[in-house]
C-alpha cells in the first residue's frame, strides 16, 4: 500500500464528507494580512530561468471546455520544458482548465491540486469546482485545475492496457504469501508494468518528479499573469506546494496546505506511518460500528479487530468469485477497507462490504477497490492514475532502506497495525524502475515566503495528523490549524471553523492564528 488518493464521496479525488460541526478555539488577537497582487493577464516573465523565457513568455489560447459551461470554464494547454536543466531537450503540454471568478473581478488565479501522485487536477475543477474550493473562494478566484506533468491530459505515463492492469492490480498469486514464489511473481509483474511504462511514454519517465512538476508550476502562475502563486494542494499536493516554496520563496502568495505529508520522513517511514494511521482509522469504523444496526461484527473493539483479521486470512486462503469471475483475495479486500476510510460518511459502505464477504459475496467489497483504482464497470480504466502515482514515487524517494530498518518497520507494523500488517507489504516496484531516484527527503523552511496555512485532521488515516504539525514547524511561516475528526483533509468538509479560517486567509489575506483547533 502507498499514499491513497481516492474517496468513494468525491466527484474526482477529494472527500467531501459533511462532519458534525466542531468548536472554534482561539485568541482574538490582532489580524496578519498576507498580500496578493492582481494578476495582469499578461505573462509575468520577471524572474523566467536563463533560457526558459520563450516559455515564461507564451501567450495561452483560452477556448470553451468540451462538455463545460462556456460561460464559466475554459482550457488550453500550456507547454513546458521536458527537462528543466536544458530548454533544448524537448516539450511537454500541460492540460488546464479555468472556472472564472463568480464576481467577475478575480483576486488572481489559484491553482489547485487534489493529491496522489497522480491524480487528475483538471478532472477536479471539470467534475465539481466546489468539490475543490467552497463559495466565497469560487467568488474570488478564477480557480485553477491542471493536471501536472505525467498525469491524465497533459503528456502522459502510460503502461499497460486494462487487461494488463487487471492482472498487475487483482490477480492473485499462485504461491503462498511471503514465500519465493510468490515474491518471484509479484517481481515479474512489476517488471512487466516497468517495461510497458518505458516502451510507452515516450521518454519522460526520467522526468516525472514532483521538482519538474513544481517547476512547472511557477510556469503556470506566470502565463497565467500572477506575479505570486495562490494555491490550495491537498495530500500529495502539500508536498508538490511546499516544494514550490522552498524553490520559490519569494514567489509565495497565499499557500494551504491540507493532510499535509512531511518532506523529512523517508518512504519506509512513511509506508509504516500510514499503516498505522489505516488501523487507527479501522478501529474508529469498528467502535461505530459496533454502536450501530447492522453491523456484522459483535463484542469489543478487540474482538471484532480480531474477527476482521479471520475474514481476511479466510478470504486469502479461499478468495471469492465474483459476477465477472474475478477473485475477491486478502489484498484486494484490503484495498476496499481503506478506500472506505477515507471518510466517515464512507462507513455504511464498508459495512455493507464487509456484511457481504462475511456471506460470500464479494460485489461491494470489489465495487470499492474498484473505487480506488480508478476501474471501470466495463473494465476499462478512468485515467492514469495508477501508472503517474509510481512514476512520481519512484523518482521521489530514494531507495535508502537498509534490511534492518526493514526489518524494524515490519515489527512496529505487526505491533501497532495488526490487522492491516500481514497485507501491507508487497514487493515494491521502484525496485525494478528503469532510472534512478533522484528526489530528496529533507526538511523544508522556505525561508522568506509569506504566510503558508497547513491543515490537519487529528485521525486522518492517509496523511497523519504529525506529519501536518511537523511540516508547520519545518516551514519557516507555517501557520497550523487542526480539525478534530476522521477522514482525509479537513477544509470544505463542513467545519465551519477550518472553512472560515482559510476562506478568509484566501478571500482576505488575514491569516489565522498558529495553532487553531476546530
Amino acid at each position: 500500500m502507498n499514499i491513497l488518493r481516492r474517496s468513494l464521496a468525491a466527484a474526482a479525488t477529494l472527500t467531501v464528507a459533511v462532519v458534525t460541526l466542531s468548536g472554534c478555539l482561539y485568541a482574538v488577537i490582532p489580524p496578519e494580512t498576507a498580500a496578493t497582487s492582481a494578476p495582469s493577464r499578461e505573462p509575468v516573465t520577471d524572474g523566467a530561468p536563463a533560457g526558459f523565457e520563450e516559455f515564461y513568455g507564451q501567450t495561452l489560447d483560452w477556448t470553451p471546455c468540451s462538455g463545460a459551461d462556456a460561460g464559466s470554464y475554459d482550457c488550453t494547454d500550456v507547454t513546458a520544458p521536458l527537462d528543466w536543466s536544458d530548454p533544448d531537450a524537448g516539450t511537454i503540454d500541460l492540460a488546464v482548465i479555468r472556472r472564472a471568478a463568480t464576481d467577475g473581478d478575480a483576486l488572481g488565479s489559484l491553482l489547485t491540486n487534489p493529491g496522489g501522485p497522480g491524480a487528475s487536477g483538471y478532472d477536479l475543477v471539470a467534475d465539481s469546482a466546489s468539490s475543490a474550493v467552497s463559495g466565497p473562494v469560487l467568488d474570488a478566484y478564477d480557480v485553477i485545475g491542471f493536471d501536472p506533468r505525467g498525469v491524465g491530459r497533459s503528456t502522459a505515463v502510460t503502461c499497460l492496457d486494462a487487461a494488463g492492469m487487471d492482472h498487475m492490480l487483482y490477480d492473485i498469486p499462485a504461491a503462498p504469501r511471503g514465500s519465493q514464489g510468490w515474491t518471484d511473481e509479484l517481481t515479474a509483474r512489476n517488471i512487466e508494468f516497468v517495461d510497458a511504462c518505458e516502451a510507452n511514454s515516450g521518454g519522460i519517465l526520467p522526468f516525472i518528479t514532483t521538482d519538474n512538476a513544481a517547476r512547472d508550476m511557477d510556469l503556470l502562475r506566470a502565463v497565467l499573469g500572477d506575479a505570486q502563486l495562490n494555491y490550495l494542494g491537498y495530500s500529495y499536493g502539500t508536498f508538490l506546494g511546499a516544494t514550490y516554496a522552498k524553490l520559490f520563496p519569494d514567489r509565495v502568495g497565499r499557500l494551504v496546505l491540507d493532510g499535509a505529508i512531511d518532506p523529512s520522513v523517508s518512504g519506509l517511514d512513511v509506508g509504516t506511518t500510514q499503516a498505522i494511521g489505516f488501523e487507527s482509522a479501522l478501529r474508529a469504523y469498528m467502535t461505530d460500528c459496533l454502536t450501530g444496526r447492522g453491523c456484522p461484527f459483535s463484542g469489543s473493539v478487540d474482538e471484532a479487530m480480531a474477527d476482521l483479521g479471520t475474514l481476511l486470512a479466510g478470504v486469502d486462503a479461499s478468495p471469492l468469485r465474483g459476477d465477472d469471475g474475478r477473485m475477491l483475495g486478502a489484498d484486494t479486500l484490503m484495498t476496499a477497507i481503506i478506500a472506505a476510510l477515507y471518510a466517515q460518511d464512507s462507513w455504511p459502505y464498508l459495512t455493507q462490504a464487509l456484511t457481504e464477504a462475511l456471506q460470500g459475496d464479494p460485489s461491494t467489497a470489489l465495487l470499492l477497490a474498484d473505487f480506488y483504482n480508478g476501474r471501470n464497470a466495463d473494465g476499462t480504466y478512468q485515467d492514469n492514475s495508477t501508472e503517474a502515482f509510481r512514476a512520481y514515487n519512484c523518482m521521489d524517494y530514494p531507495l535508502d532502506t537498509s534490511q534492518a530498518d526493514q526489518d524494524a518497520a515490519n515489527a512496529l507494523i505487526a505491533q501497532k497495525a495488526p490487522t492491516i500488517a500481514p497485507y501491507w507489504q508487497g514487493v515494491d516496484v521502484c525496485e525494478v524502475w528503469p532510472y534512478p531516484p533522484t528526489g530528496v527527503r529533507e526538511r523544508i523552511t522556505a525561508d522568506g515566503a509569506a504566510p503558508i496555512v497547513v491543515v490537519g485532521t487529528t485521525n486522518d488515516p492517509a496523511t497523519p495528523y504529525a506529519w501536518s504539525v511537523s511540516l508547520a514547524e519545518q516551514l519557516s511561516s507555517g501557520v497550523l490549524v487542526t480539525r478534530d475528526g476522521e477522514g482525509h483533509t479537513g477544509y470544505n468538509k463542513g467545519n465551519a471553523c477550518v472553512d472560515g479560517a482559510v476562506e478568509d486567509y484566501l478571500v482576505n489575506g488575514t491569516v489565522p492564528q498558529d495553532g487553531l483547533s476546530c
